[in-house]
């Protein structure tokens, strides 16, 4: 069973790559995020994981999702994470998770896919991304052989910058620079809703024909990369920059 989280894009298209390769069916966990549903799942095969990198970590809608749903059947688990750099000490946590859920951690394979967290980086052109999604494929195939030998993922040095990265720093961003508060939309809004619907938390709804952010906010950076006309601005930062969701 291979159960992902995807903002952009880039996670789902591992996770299908995987399912094309494995025949596993593949749940997205958009809807049982946005809707609280922490229903039992069950699996006779081995649990799959592919989620983006936020701070060098899984979400943390993702790991209280994981935390508080039930995984019947086989207690193998696998982790995969997409990333612009890296996953810094992910792996310490991951672990741990799986430790509270008496699972079997079977370890975390890092895939380099495209920038798309535009609220602090440049997003790639397309044919930028298309290359680096290319020279994904190559990890890609790994983590498919790796799961279909029944193999654990291999374990990666970890730095001090890794722990300080997955560690303090993780602890500060959340509370220092995750808030939709700098999020507006332009006159070139089309009330389409599709904001509304991309947003794993019910963070937005529309008012007066615009969209309106809320509290709530995990910076997935789906809203303004998903955006068909690109009406969402994220301060000043995202004027005439380019958005990201994943060309393949």
């Amino acid at each position: 069973m291979i159960l992902y989280f995807s903002a952009t894009g880039n996670s789902e298209y591992v996770a299908k790559r995987i399912c094309e390769e494995t025949e596993e069916q593949a749940m997205n966990l958009l809807n049982k995020i946005r809707e609280h549903d922490y229903s039992n799942l069950e699996s006779d095969k081995p649990w799959i994981i592919v989620a983006p990198t936020y701070s060098w970590r899984i979400p943390r809608i993702l790991y209280n999702w994981i935390e508080k749903t039930t995984l019947l059947g086989n207690k193998d688990i696998y982790f995969i994470m997409t990333c612009a750099g890296s996953i810094g000490n992910s792996e310490k946590y991951l672990n741990k998770l799986c430790h509270m859920k008496n699972m079997n951690y079977r370890g975390c394979f890092p895939i380099l896919m495209p920038e798309n967290y535009i609220a602090l980086f440049s997003t790639p052109s397309k044919e930028e991304s298309l290359h680096i999604i290319e020279l994904a494929e190559v990890d890609i195939d790994k983590t498919i052989e790796t799961i279909k030998k029944n193999q654990s993922f291999p374990s990666t040095p970890i730095t001090i910058k890794d722990q300080l990265n997955s560690g303090i720093i993780n602890d500060m961003f959340y509370p220092l620079f995750v808030s939709a508060k700098k999020f507006y939309a332009t006159d070139k809004c089309i009330s389409c809703g599709k904001c509304v619907t991309v947003c794993p938390l019910n963070n937005i709804h529309i008012t007066d024909k615009k969209p309106v952010w809320e509290n709530n906010c995990t910076h997935c950076m789906a809203c303004i990369n998903r955006c068909p006309v690109e009406a969402i601005e994220y301060g000043n930062r995202t004027k005439s920059m380019m958005r990201y969701t994943c060309p393949k």
